[in-house]
């Protein structure tokens, strides 16, 4: 029997998958979890993810996905969006902390000044929702590979388009496109580098 390491080093990206096949709404929602357990700089959780699974919702992102049939066949295709305002999220998370006895006032305070200096560069912020949206996304791809789902990220669509079909906020970036569902035709292997050659030790 594969083991989750085995599965994990055995994946590949799937692009034909049974369009009969409808993942649970609890299926999804634990593999959401795994997602939502990702780590990110100050715990801010620079993420939002959008659950693409009726057929209308399908049928609409496909042309923005340049005609990518696993849009449709797959059973759910999950939006990526990085949060460039997730400062606002310290209240949310430091206060409930607080209430909780797991860190005092000050801490809290410390924390928010430390934040929002930063924040001040809209570079920064940029830049932050970029790298921290992209630990869920590899979550969602490994919890559900450890599920024996398959899966494929996708980086080709119109984000304007995205944008405005969807009415996403604007303090969200789209970052990528993730289907899941149930391998129909095994992906081709792809070769990787050695670690030789993306290794260097000192």
């Amino acid at each position: 029997m594969e083991t989750e390491l085995q599965a994990l080093l055995n994946r590949s990206a799937v692009k034909v998958y049974d369009s009969t096949y409808k993942i649970e709404k609890s299926e999804l929602e634990e593999i959401l979890t795994f997602a939502n357990r990702a780590p990110s700089a100050w715990n801010l959780q620079h993420w939002h993810f959008l659950a693409i699974t009726s057929d209308e919702a399908k049928e609409k992102l496909l042309p923005i996905a340049y005609n990518q049939k696993q849009i449709t066949e797959s059973s759910v295709t999950i939006v990526v969006l990085g949060d460039k305002q997730a400062n606002l999220n310290v209240e949310t998370i430091y206060g409930s902390a607080v209430e909780n006895g797991e860190i005092t006032e000050d801490i809290k305070n410390m924390v928010q000044k430390q934040v929002e200096a930063v924040y001040q560069n809209q570079n920064y912020a940029y830049e932050a929702a970029v790298m921290n949206a992209t630990f869920p996304a590899m979550q969602i791809m490994n919890a559900a590979t450890i599920k024996g789902l398959g899966t494929c990220a996708i980086g080709g669509f119109n984000r304007t388009q995205l944008e405005e079909a969807f009415q996403i906020d604007e303090r969200f970036v789209p970052l990528m496109l993730i289907t899941i569902g149930k391998t129909l035709k095994d992906p081709r292997t792809s070769t990787r580098r050695p670690l030789s050659e993306v290794v260097t030790y000192h």
